[in-house]
């Protein structure tokens, strides 16, 4: 069997994780598969069996993206860089892999050239046969001020070490293009993947929370914000617009945190939760498609995963974009949906606890529109490595 080197940072939320998760789920049957996580560790967050899971030393980053941080504050920044390069090296070297797979990298996290460059100059070297792939999402983090220097540096590094780009996203929705002018000088192979989405856990070990949630026969309202680093003025928002509702709506309001949530503001929300009868507070869950799937009304951060899973379920979205550190990706997949009148668009003056409630109450009123993209990411990445090694091996 071929071994394949997925290699993922999350600094901020968990969706580069998410989505790294459930490429490797569609690999599992073709290919022997090591694990890097680069990230904090997420309890509860499954990876799919049989597959070798390496946690290095973990780094974060703060909300405003300004300097990278150390989970495990044993050790300083510096010496966890050097920690983890030598171990990419060693773990590259013992598990000789025939394809190399990079999240992000170089579209993003530039930041940790410090272990990249390092293992792409052993993967690229004379001594190994390793098919280097690039794994990007569907629209790229720009800055205009520096947009030309940046799309020079990626055109630079993916033309000197990587095969092959799989873009994961369906470019009759968001072409690459929009967001990167310089598709032309890429010179490796470039495919569009689809979009990823998840797949419900096959035997899920629901607690007794989910059951009371999930089996009750009252309407749900589902809010979510993925890592829990960001969104807090959402969730805040929905904290005190709960009261509002709870005369109005027969909802259960569930409300889902995000793991990375600091404790003070977990315990705030609970505080300000104490007297509510229609809302629940908890920090994570690995069924959030079950929850959305059952819930009449979602609200969430638009990220990629969260929103894949609203267009899967046809669930009735209203998203609030993340703008920090000049972040345009998610305001660009929500204003595309906004327009096409498939989630509600929340403003940051939208997020007043009266406006908000009789927003919520309108718009459960309201149809939406549902939207046919290409959702085949997951098998279509799997054809396209598989193939990528075949022509390896007749090479």
């Amino acid at each position: 069997m071929k071994r394949l080197m997925f290699y993922c940072q999350h600094i901020l939320g968990m969706g580069h994780l998410v989505r790294s998760r459930e490429i490797i789920r569609g690999l599992t049957k073709d290919f022997q598969i090591c694990f890097i996580n680069g990230g904090e560790i997420i309890q509860g967050f499954e990876i799919p069996a049989g597959v070798e899971v390496i946690n290095l030393p973990a780094i974060k980053t703060d909300a405003q993206f300004t300097e990278l941080q150390v989970v495990d504050d044993a050790f300083s920044l510096n010496e966890v860089k050097e920690i983890r390069k030598n171990r990419l090296l060693q773990i590259f070297n013992e598990f000789q892999p025939d394809i190399l797979i990079v999240e992000l990298f170089p579209f993003g996290r530039r930041r940790f050239s410090f272990e990249l460059i390092p293992l792409l100059e052993l993967a690229k070297s004379n001594k190994s046969s390793t098919k280097v792939v690039s794994s990007l999402r569907d629209i790229v983090v720009t800055k205009q001020h520096k947009q030309a220097k940046n799309e020079e540096k990626v055109c630079n590094l993916i033309n000197k070490y990587f095969d092959m780009l799989l873009v994961h996203g369906d470019p009759e929705f968001v072409p690459l293009e929009e967001t990167f002018s310089r598709v032309n000088d890429l010179k490796c192979e470039l495919y569009y993947t689809g979009y990823v989405v998840q797949e419900p856990p096959s035997n899920p070990v629901l607690t007794y929370e989910d059951r009371e949630i999930l089996k009750s026969d009252k309407p749900l309202i589902l809010v979510s914000v993925g890592g829990g680093r960001f969104g807090h003025e959402l969730l805040d928002c929905v904290v005190r617009t709960a009261p509002f509702l709870e005369k109005r709506l027969p909802h259960n309001i569930q409300v889902f945190t995000g793991p990375f949530i600091p404790d003070s503001k977990f315990n705030e929300l609970q505080a300000l939760a104490r007297d509510s009868k229609n809302l629940y507070i908890r920090r994570y869950t690995p069924y959030l498609l079950s929850y959305m799937k059952k819930a009449e009304l979602s609200i969430n951060m638009s990220g990629y995963n969260t929103t894949m899973n609203i267009l899967t379920t046809g669930v009735r979205a209203m998203i609030l974009p993340f703008t920090g550190n000049e972040d345009r990706e998610q305001t660009i997949r929500a204003e595309k949906l906004s327009d096409l009148g498939i989630v509600k668009l929340i403003n940051p003056y939208d997020l007043q606890p009266d406006y908000f409630a009789i927003k919520i109450i309108n718009y459960l009123k309201e149809q939406h529109n549902k939207i046919s993209v290409d959702f085949a990411g997951v098998d279509k990445t799997a054809n396209i490595l598989k193939n990528l090694v075949v022509k390896q091996q007749i090479a």
